[in-house]
């Protein structure tokens, strides 16, 4: 971890890799910055077990409106910003929206890291809003959910702005947003611990939720968070603040498998051949099913955990959500 002034976020952006990943500074005020989870990072982490995999690009962006760097929120002078894009094909109609909540452990990464799948998803119709949120360097649970929160109501108060479609929106999550993405969907209605003053009128409800291998729950059901080994304290603790023995209240809070309810959304589990990263997933789909709440499940064989970020996996993962958005949000309109 390091503290810098004016730090540039340089995330996927590296020689190897496709340059239209943004860099990212933040001149007002001094923030910790974890930078270990980078799409370079991960591409050096998989390539000598899968030599066949290839980054994916941001594509063609020409049939695209983007506009980046929107600050949707700010604590004191920390500015939080989101990235916005939409084709333009549809630019006069109302879209429907998919919020991308990115991956790094609650620690690291930006907003910038799946534009990959925010341009793919614009290209067959959907807006798409990736938020940057506070990560656990730079303050503890729950304010990683906050700020998702917020961007979630972000959405339906900028609506007549950019066109939304204020009673369709989804939430996507990689990994750690997976987990933030399936725990809001989970809840899908205001939750005291999560609230913020910030557009406070607007829902926070979604009509579905994808989750790319973020974990349903942290103690048990094959949960690997929160070991935490001498000296190197686990990704989960670090956001908590404390180890889950001491007090496992905010691990049990923040698991979607806690918070399951005839209100929650459809949801879409995809998933690498990690079963660690598969946690409390079944046993979530026994409450979905008893709540008659639509949920799909698609393991992609033979895949390291950050399947979305390379080809061919990539290509997969986009087909099995786009169907599922194109059901639940081009069909289906939020119920009151």
């Amino acid at each position: 971890m390091i503290t810098i002034k004016n730090v540039l976020l340089t995330g996927a952006c590296c020689f190897l890799f496709n340059s239209a990943f943004a860099q990212y500074t933040y001149k007002e005020i001094n923030i910790p910055i974890d930078t270990s989870y980078s799409v370079t990072h991960e591409w050096i982490q998989n390539h000598k077990k899968y030599p066949f995999i290839s980054v994916v690009g941001v594509g063609d962006t020409t049939g695209l409106i983007i506009e980046n760097n929107i600050t949707y929120t700010h604590y004191g002078a920390r500015k939080l910003h989101l990235d916005v894009a939409q084709p333009k094909w549809v630019a006069s109609e109302k879209q429907p929206v998919v919020l991308i909540v990115h991956a790094g452990g609650w620690s690291s990464g930006n907003q910038s890291m799946d534009r990959t799948i925010a341009y793919e998803l614009a290209r067959h119709g959907f807006a798409t809003v990736c938020p940057e949120y506070r990560m656990s360097p730079e303050a503890k649970y729950p304010a990683a959910i906050q700020d998702v929160e917020t961007a979630l109501r972000w959405i339906r108060a900028s609506a007549k702005r950019f066109h939304f479609d204020a009673n369709k929106i989804a939430i996507l999550g990689t990994s750690a947003g997976g987990q933030l993405a399936a725990l809001i969907g989970s809840i899908n209605a205001p939750y005291p611990a999560f609230a913020t003053p910030a557009y406070a009128h607007y829902s926070v409800r979604v009509n579905a939720v994808v989750d790319m291998d973020g974990i349903l729950a942290f103690i048990g059901h094959g949960s690997g968070e929160g070991h935490d080994e001498p000296g190197k304290l686990s990704a989960a603790t670090r956001w908590f603040g404390a180890p889950m023995t001491v007090d496992p209240t905010p691990a049990i809070q923040a698991s979607a498998l806690t918070h399951v309810n005839a209100k929650s959304a459809p949801i879409l589990f995809i998933n690498s051949s990690l079963t660690r990263m598969h946690a409390g997933r079944n046993e979530m789909i026994v409450k979905l099913n008893q709540f008659r709440i639509y949920n799909e499940t698609h393991e992609i064989p033979d895949t390291p955990h950050t399947f979305w970020l390379f080809h061919p996996w990539f290509d997969t993962a986009m087909t099995f959500t786009i169907n599922f958005l194109h059901k639940e949000l081009k069909n289906n309109a939020l119920k009151k």
